[in-house]
C-alpha cells in the first residue's frame, strides 16, 4: 500500500517560516530578546526586494513565536528603513515592557552589507495583549457591494511575482487601465484572499493590510515610482474570530486623505464576508516626481 504523500506548505506559511536562533546566556531573562532567521521568498518578491506585507507579517512572527509571548495581537507598526535585500536576514524581537495584560515589543530586521557589517533595514513596534470579553461594537460598517463570487476576479500584469499569490476581485477602483494622467476618486473596493486559500490568521491578516496599490497610482493614472516609508495596523479580532474565517474572501477599502510634496497617506479597512471589521491600517508611501 502506497502511502499518502504529505501536502507541501503553503507558500505564504514557507515565506515566514523564522528559524529560532540559540539564546545566549545573558538573553534568558523576562524580557530578553530573541533572534531568529529568515529568507526573502522568491513568490512574494516586488519591483525592488519583497512584497511589505510579507515583511510585516515576518517582523509580527518574531513576536509570536517569542518564548515569552504574553497575549495576541493588537498593533504593529513597521518601518521600512531600507529595501530588503534578496538575502538572508536576522530579526531581533525584544518584549520592551510587559504589564499584566499587555506587552510592548521592539523587533528590528537586520542584514550583512558588502562590506560585511550589519545593517538595519527595518524597525518594529508592537502591542500584543489579553483580551477580555466586554461591550463591544463597530461603528464601521462593512459597505454593501456583491459577493465575492459575483465579481469577476482580474489578473493584473505580471510585473511582480507577489500579486499571483492573491485572488483579487476589484469592485470599484482598479488599477487604472490607461496610464493617461487622468485624475480620479483614491477610493478602491476589492474582495482579496490567499491564492491558493489558507485559513486566516494574524500574519496574513498583517500581510493583506498591504496589497492595495499605491493610491497615488489610482488618484493620478501615473505610475510614478512608490515606496512605503511606515505601516501601522490595528487588529480588531481575536484568534477564534480569525478561525471563524477560514479560507473566505475579505473585503479590503483604500483611499488617501492628501497628496504632499513627496508623501501620501493610505487608510484602509478589512472585513470578513459575514461583515466584521478585521483590521485597520494606516500607512505613508513615499512617491516620487
Amino acid at each position: 500500500m502506497t502511502r499518502p504523500t504529505l501536502m507541501a506548505r503553503h507558500p505564504f506559511d514557507e515565506a515566514v517560516a523564522l528559524t529560532r536562533v540559540a539564546a545566549t546566556a545573558q538573553e534568558h531573562g523576562r524580557e530578553a530578546p530573541a533572534h531568529f532567521d529568515g529568507q526573502p521568498h522568491p513568490a512574494y518578491a516586488n519591483m525592488v526586494g519583497p512584497f511589505g506585507g510579507v515583511t510585516a507579517a515576518q517582523m509580527l512572527q518574531s513576536v509570536l513565536q517569542h518564548p515569552q509571548l504574553l497575549g495576541e495581537p493588537v498593533a504593529l507598526t513597521v518601518n521600512f528603513a531600507a529595501a530588503v535585500a534578496d538575502a538572508p536576514f536576522r530579526i531581533e524581537a525584544r518584549p520592551a515592557r510587559t504589564n499584566r495584560s499587555t506587552q510592548h515589543w521592539t523587533m528590528t530586521l537586520l542584514q550583512t552589507d558588502a562590506q560585511g557589517v550589519d545593517a538595519t533595514v527595518i524597525t518594529a513596534t508592537a502591542v500584543t495583549a489579553v483580551r477580555r470579553d466586554t461591550w463591544s461594537a463597530t461603528d464601521s460598517p462593512m459597505p454593501t457591494v456583491p459577493r465575492p463570487m459575483d465579481v469577476a476576479r482580474v489578473l493584473p500584469a505580471k510585473r511582480v511575482r507577489w500579486i499571483e499569490r492573491y485572488d483579487m476581485r476589484p469592485v470599484i477602483g482598479p488599477i487604472p487601465e490607461h496610464w493617461d494622467g487622468a485624475e480620479s476618486d483614491s477610493l478602491t473596493q476589492l474582495w482579496l484572499r490567499d491564492d491558493p486559500p489558507r485559513p486566516l490568521d494574524f500574519l496574513s491578516l498583517a500581510a493583506m493590510a498591504d496589497v492595495f496599490f499605491p493610491r497615488v497610482w489610482r488618484r493620478r493614472a501615473v505610475m510614478t515610482p512608490v515606496g512605503t516609508v511606515s505601516m501601522t495596523v490595528y487588529f480588531h479580532a481575536g484568534r477564534a474570530e480569525l478561525a471563524t474565517t477560514g479560507q473566505g474572501h475579505l473585503l479590503g477599502q483604500a483611499r488617501s486623505q492628501s497628496f504632499f510634496n513627496g508623501f501620501f497617506d493610505q487608510s484602509a479597512e478589512l472585513w470578513d464576508e459575514a461583515g466584521h471589521l478585521l483590521a485597520t491600517t494606516h500607512q505613508i508611501v513615499y512617491y516620487k516626481e
